[in-house]
């Protein structure tokens, strides 16, 4: 059972960066493909970017794509997104969420294993 841990929320001011990593345990993590969600207030949990096992692959929400950089260090067991150019839109809690299915997915289903997740507020 894989455990996942995010961490490097925050307050930042719009335009601004941000990095929030995610520290998984208890399991093989190269074997997993990686993900980032966000929840914000009153919204549906939303998918945001994702990472193929091997780090070859990512996969992007139109709306962060060319501002966000998943990225992952199997070394380190740990999986980063690297937000760049922040707006007060993307002001949620980030959730990261892994998955054994044999593809990328932008729905919460295939990822069986979630963090706790970590507030990032971007203000004005």
């Amino acid at each position: 059972q894989v455990q996942l841990v995010e961490s490097g929320g925050g307050l930042v001011q719009a335009g601004g960066s941000l990095r929030v990593s995610c520290v998984a345990s208890g399991g093989t993590f190269s074997l997993y493909h990686m993900a980032w969600f966000r929840q914000a207030p009153g919204k549906e949990r939303e998918f945001v970017a994702a990472i193929r096992w091997t780090g070859d692959i990512t996969y992007y929400a139109d709306s962060v794509k060319g501002r966000f950089t998943i990225s992952r260090d199997n070394a380190k067991n740990t999986v980063y997104l690297q937000m760049n150019s922040l707006k007060p839109e993307d002001t949620a809690v980030y959730y990261c969420a892994a998955s054994r299915y044999n593809n990328l997915y932008t729905n919460t289903r295939p990822y069986g294993y979630w963090g706790q997740g970590t507030q990032v507020t971007v203000s004005t």
